[in-house]
């Protein structure tokens, strides 16, 4: 498949087997639906304290390669909590590629009767504002 390249990243708990799973096929279907390449995915396990985790910083690492067009989250949430998650947008938004959710906050709450037909994962890739 030839799309543009990306990389998700994922923070979970330390044993989170069915919910790492359904988060991979969630990015990877993502992808397939918006034309993009996932490179690999990122793993955060645990609760990170500060922004420079093992996981993050190979992630930035992937970021600096030619041809890599962004960074693909389930939801904004995955960077962390809010201290941290500013930062970790800073840093992606300066290595100059997209940031793309596969849901947006604004787009989790609850819709009215007559949307019913909204699917989540059909919303377009969202650019990150920094």
């Amino acid at each position: 498949m030839n799309g543009p390249i990306v990389y998700g990243f994922l923070r979970l708990p330390k044993k989170a087997a069915a919910r790492q799973t359904a988060l991979t096929g969630a990015l990877a279907e993502y992808c397939r639906g918006h034309e993009l390449v996932l490179g690999g995915i990122f793993i955060e396990r645990g609760s990170a304290t500060s922004v420079p985790s093992a996981a993050f910083t190979g992630l930035l690492d992937v970021l600096d390669l030619p041809d890599v067009y962004g960074v693909v989250l389930p939801a904004a949430s995955h960077l962390g909590p809010r201290s941290i998650a500013v930062e970790r947008q800073r840093e992606i938004a300066g290595s100059g590629v997209r940031l793309m959710l596969v849901r947006d906050s604004k787009t989790t709450r609850r819709t009215p009767p007559r949307s019913r037909h909204h699917h989540p994962r059909s919303a377009p890739a969202l650019d990150a504002e920094t």
